[in-house]
C-alpha cells in the first residue's frame, strides 16, 4: 500500500465504496486502502463517515484526518497526523485477513 511520510504528516490513497451493506476497512486495492461505508455520497455524508472511521481504527481524533484529494470521488487523498506510516500500512494489511 502506498503511504509516504511528508512533513505534515502521513499520506495514503483510499478507495471508497459507498452505499455498502457491510463497513469497514477491507484491506488494499492497487495500493489504496479500501473502506467499506454505509453512508450515500450525498453532502459529505460519506466523507464524513470515512473520517469518524478512520480515525477510530488509527486511534487519532478525526481532526488529525484531511482529505486532500478526490472529496467528490471515490479514490482520495489523505494526510493524518499523529500516526507512522508502519501503522497505516499494518492497518490494512490486518484488515485484508
Amino acid at each position: 500500500m502506498e503511504a509516504r511520510e511528508t512533513a505534515d504528516g502521513v499520506t495514503f490513497c483510499v478507495r471508497v465504496q459507498p452505499r455498502s451493506p457491510k463497513e469497514g476497512i477491507a484491506g488494499e486495492r492497487a495500493g489504496a486502502l479500501l473502506v467499506r461505508l454505509g453512508a450515500a455520497p450525498v453532502e459529505g455524508a460519506a466523507n464524513a463517515a470515512l473520517v469518524r472511521l478512520l480515525a477510530r481504527a488509527l486511534g487519532v481524533p478525526g481532526s488529525s484526518l484531511e482529505i486532500l484529494k478526490g472529496e467528490k470521488g471515490r479514490d482520495k487523498l489523505l494526510r493524518a497526523r499523529g500516526v507512522s506510516v508502519a501503522r497505516v500500512r499494518d492497518l490494512a494489511a490486518r484488515s485484508g485477513r
